[in-house]
């Protein structure tokens, strides 16, 4: 195996699966920030450049498009003045005759034109039509600081909302029984004479009245559910890597909880109205054409007023026996059942690939029909297949990646395939040290291991060349690499050194970095000995 094979077997003994994939997966994305970040900064400034001189670009085409209208005006103004030229130069008596006349309807003329100017000019000017202007709005840099500051606004912005959807749910949980009682009496008797909107505004006006008093320094305190006051921590100054780095993964949790609750909904949304359970979306239907119907033929007044008692008692009265009864909820609440058995779109991918398993074990369960399928795709594939070819080289030749055939892509021979553990790949990043341009030093891809290569395709668009396909058998030494030392852990890279590069290949930002170790030098030790007892 050569002089590196102590350093692997020490490697072995070093895999350990001791965190997560969630964690593995945001230090891959931070690692891969940083890179970039490093080694892109003379890319950065260009491009800001050239947003500078497109900004000058659009000034000049303005400029140009001013002076063609100053020109347009000066042209218009001397043909004016050629026309009256004639005119000037007929016989002098009927224009002595006339000229008290016009001097006069020019002067009203003139007065009236100045006064319209002064009184609608402002206006006038306001409608006039401009090209709209693209501003590029400058996006601030990562900053721990900046990031508390934010989370606390936010936090600080939703209170309000907050605390006013705890009030709603502590009436309706009769949290106050006199409060929720006074509230369901005032409110019937306001939907019964038909004063809830007067009622609604009313509430609005007071509530907008405490909060100029409060601004004011008095002390109102209008809650169900008392207040309880959260001590705000002093912001530090000064904060240390991992400090920083535990911070972004705080918040790169409540934005990850956060968004999948809104996604959640959305979706759910979504499939209530696309019809992915028939059944749900069948009631949804119907129950809008009984309310248009209902629209058309009955008078507003008694719509409003059913939909107001109907909002009322379910608030007040079904949806706190429902709460306190999980088993009535579960059969009775309409809304309740229709809202949770609507799936997302993670849910349904789960169903569809537990169909497609069930049927897959369908035909292992009954040979016959597994024979009559096999039968009728090697019926379909002899005909674009050459005869006298393998089961595993019939389908290796089928296995593609995202660019075309696998083996197409690395130019190599129809019998390599990625391995089972591995025929999705492995997210990476590859860091060749060797190269001293930005755009060739790091490249994202996906790295495979075959039988005898160990294959890494580019996302990037282009040509071929940008892969990297490495023999097994050419690889000096493998071992587990740290690309940065500032962030905790043992690292997510993995160090290949082969005789034809000076600096060891790092696949970086690997999130199954231990898994890919392993299979790698499981089957490089593998080939080797393999080799060894050959030459042997």
């Amino acid at each position: 195996a050569g002089p590196g094979t102590i350093i692997m077997a020490s490697g072995v003994q070093d895999f350990n699966r001791t965190e997560s994939d969630r964690l593995n997966e945001i230090k891959g994305h931070l690692e891969i920030a940083l890179l970039e970040k490093h080694f892109l900064q003379e890319e950065l400034r260009k491009l800001r450049e050239e947003t500078n001189a497109e900004t000058l670009r659009q000034e000049l085409e303005k400029e140009r498009q001013r002076r063609l209208e100053l020109e347009q005006k000066v042209n218009e103004v001397l043909k004016a003045r050629t026309e009256e030229v004639p005119a000037a130069q007929q016989p002098a008596k009927p224009q002595t005759q006339a000229n008290g006349t016009d001097k006069r309807s020019h002067t009203v003329c003139s007065r009236l034109q100045k006064w319209f100017c002064d009184k609608f000019g402002e206006y006038v000017e306001d409608f006039r039509f401009q090209p709209e202007e693209n501003t590029v709005e400058t996006e601030e840099p990562l900053s721990a600081r900046r990031l508390t500051e934010n989370m606390r606004r936010l936090k600080r912005g939703a209170k309000p909302v907050t605390n006013f959807v705890k009030n709603l749910s502590a009436l309706s949980d009769w949290y106050s029984i006199y409060t929720s009682a006074i509230a369901f009496i005032i409110y019937m008797n306001a939907v019964w004479h038909g004063w809830a909107i007067p009622m609604f505004l009313f509430l609005a006006i007071l509530r907008l009245s405490l909060n100029y008093l409060i601004a004011r320094g008095w002390r109102i305190q209008w809650s169900i559910v008392p207040e309880v006051s959260e001590p705000m921590e002093p912001p530090k100054e000064d904060l240390t890597v991992s400090e920083k780095f535990q911070l972004v993964l705080d918040v790169a949790q409540k934005a990850q909880n956060l968004f999948g609750k809104m996604a959640d909904i959305l979706e759910k949304i979504k499939n209530l109205f696309m019809w992915v359970q028939p059944e749900i979306t069948q009631k949804l239907y119907i129950t809008l054409w009984a309310a248009f119907i209902a629209s058309c033929f009955l008078p507003y007044r008694i719509i409003g007023l059913s939909m107001g008692l109907y909002a009322g008692i379910k608030f007040f009265l079904i949806d706190f026996i429902f709460k306190r009864c999980p088993r009535l909820r579960a059969k009775y609440d309409t809304p309740y059942i229709i809202w949770t058995s609507l799936p997302t779109d993670p849910q349904l991918k789960e169903r569809s690939n537990a169909t497609v398993s069930r049927r897959a074990s369908l035909y292992f369960g009954y040979p016959e029909t597994w024979m009559l399928q096999t039968a009728a795709s090697r019926s379909y594939v002899g005909s674009s297949a050459p005869t006298g070819v393998s089961k595993d080289e019939d389908t290796s030749r089928f296995h593609t990646t995202k660019r075309g055939n696998f083996h197409e892509v690395f130019n190599l021979s129809e019998n390599e395939r990625p391995l089972a553990v591995c025929e999705n790949g492995w997210r990476c990043c590859l860091i060749n040290r060797d190269r001293k341009m930005p755009t060739d030093y790091i490249r994202n891809g996906v790295l495979y291991v075959t039988e005898n290569y160990l294959c890494f395709e580019s996302s990037k668009s282009g040509s071929s060349k940008r892969n990297k396909v490495i023999k097994l058998t050419d690889i000096t030494d493998i071992q587990k690499y740290k690309v940065l030392s500032v962030l905790p852990g043992s690292g997510m890279g993995i160090a290949v050194s082969t005789p034809s590069t000076q600096k060891p290949l790092v696949f970086g930002a690997m999130v199954h970095r231990d898994e890919a170790f392993e299979t790698i030098f499981n089957q490089y030790v593998k080939i080797t000995s393999a080799s060894s007892s050959s030459e042997s």
